[in-house]
């Protein structure tokens, strides 16, 4: 078994809500950390933070250019996520049907 860092788990990566921001951000084009601080109204070395931690999940890819760096997100890495929270939309949509089901026959 493989040791993997709390660094590189993409679910503690996406439980800050400034770094899920940041990725709501960077979603439709590459952003600079200067242009998330801005946005979000927090100071760039926090930003900085934020991003290394969303690097070292495999969140977001960077790209310098001249003085400044570029980040954009890579959403296949979201993957593990997407599909752990596949298996609760099945559990909740039965649940609900079921509940459905139920007040159906309770009315009649």
């Amino acid at each position: 078994m493989t040791h993997v860092s709390l660094n590189q788990d993409p679910f503690r990566a996406i439980a800050d809500p400034n770094r899920r921001k940041m990725l709501d951000l960077m979603l439709t084009e590459e952003r600079t950390v200067g242009f998330l601080a801005d946005e979000l109204g927090i100071a760039q070395p926090s930003v900085s933070q934020h991003m290394q931690v969303l690097r070292l999940a495999g969140l977001v890819d960077a790209r310098a250019e001249g003085r400044r760096t570029f980040y954009n997100v890579r959403a296949a890495d979201l993957r593990s996520v997407v599909d752990w929270i596949a298996k609760y939309e099945v559990f909740w949509s039965e649940r609900l049907d079921a509940l459905e089901d139920h007040l159906s026959q309770m009315k009649t």
